[in-house]
């Protein structure tokens, strides 16, 4: 019994180890596996599941052991000092999710494995590899919460931008009536039943000391008057007379105004609409959209200006 005592306080080397010659259980023993029964006077014993088994079936592989691992898990727990089996319920999370597929569209990663860790987003609620884990990496900023309600930030957005064009044509309103204040016509020009006159002595002033490209056939052409508002723009020139084709689209227009006046123009180069160049048309009270032509929405003698920041045309803001 002695050298029995000895034995068990060696630990072993490997997940088996060889029973005693003299151990009177280990003589005649058969082998467990179901498959074999071997008849081995020296046979080994599993560590994990302490099972007897032949030469031939001693490893846990050989035999399929039902507790495979055990022997390795409780040694790697003593060398580490640690006396008790790791408790399951206190492992992360990820640790139990399934298998799926990174929630980036165009990333295929299979996630919640042992190679590729699944990373959680608190913002968005969804699960990412370890290359799309950031918040940037994954345009997080343009995504709904899975499971929240309709995004507020959404809400407030177009709420913050309507608030922001009625500012934009209130102070609209407000230049021009101070530009009405500053017209003065001759006594002779004072509103009559005759205004037609008035309008046609104007158009031809417009016409003689408008500006343009040359190469616009003169019946194809419409004469504009075009300012900067200077609360939301910064011109070198802050007004001008010019003539564009009329087949032109306002977007046309809107770059060859901005660049007669000397306004930076930053409409190519994308950003926000805080940055953007819109045309507003004084005599029809609204934002004029860059693909509409010149002809449908403008006449000569008209008045646009150049307003920066007041967000996509929206007609019904303006208030009579």
């Amino acid at each position: 019994m002695a050298s029995s005592s000895s034995s068990e306080a060696v630990e072993p080397a490997q997940s088996y180890t060889t029973m005693e010659s003299g151990d009177v259980e280990a003589i005649g023993a058969r082998c467990q596996l179901e498959y074999c029964n071997q008849l081995d006077f020296l046979p080994f014993r599993c560590e994990s599941c302490k099972g007897k088994f032949c030469l031939e079936h001693r490893t846990e592989s050989a035999h399929k052991c039902p507790n495979e691992g055990a022997w390795a898990a409780a040694r790697r727990r003593k060398e580490l000092g640690i006396t008790s089996a790791p408790d399951t319920s206190k492992q992360p999370l990820r640790s139990f999710l399934p298998e799926t597929k990174c929630s980036y569209p165009q990333c295929k990663t299979i996630i919640n494995t042992p190679r590729n860790t699944g990373v959680h987003c608190q913002t968005c609620n969804r699960m990412y590899c370890l290359k799309h884990r950031m918040l940037e990496e994954h345009d997080c900023n343009k995504l709904t919460p899975l499971g929240a309600r309709p995004s507020s930030a959404a809400a407030f957005n177009a709420t913050a931008q309507t608030e922001k064009a009625r500012v934009a044509f209130a102070r609209l309103k407000a230049w021009g009536r101070e530009k009405q204040k500053d017209i003065k016509l001759p006594t002779a020009m004072t509103p009559k039943p005759s205004g037609n006159a008035v309008r046609l002595i104007a158009l031809n002033n417009l016409k003689k000391s408008a500006k343009g490209d040359d190469k616009i056939p003169v019946d194809k052409r419409v004469y504009l008057h075009v300012e900067a508002e200077a609360a939301s723009t910064t011109s070198k020139f802050p007004r001008g007379e010019f003539f564009y084709g009329k087949d032109w689209s306002v977007g046309r227009v809107l770059d060859a105004a901005a660049k007669s006046l000397q306004v930076q123009n930053v409409n190519n180069r994308g950003g926000g609409e805080e940055e953007r160049l819109r045309v507003f048309h004084v005599e029809g009270g609204r934002l004029l959209e860059f693909s509409e032509k010149v002809d449908a929405a403008l006449v000569s003698g008209n008045t646009i200006v150049l307003l920066r920041g007041v967000g996509p045309s929206a007609p019904d803001l303006i208030q009579t």
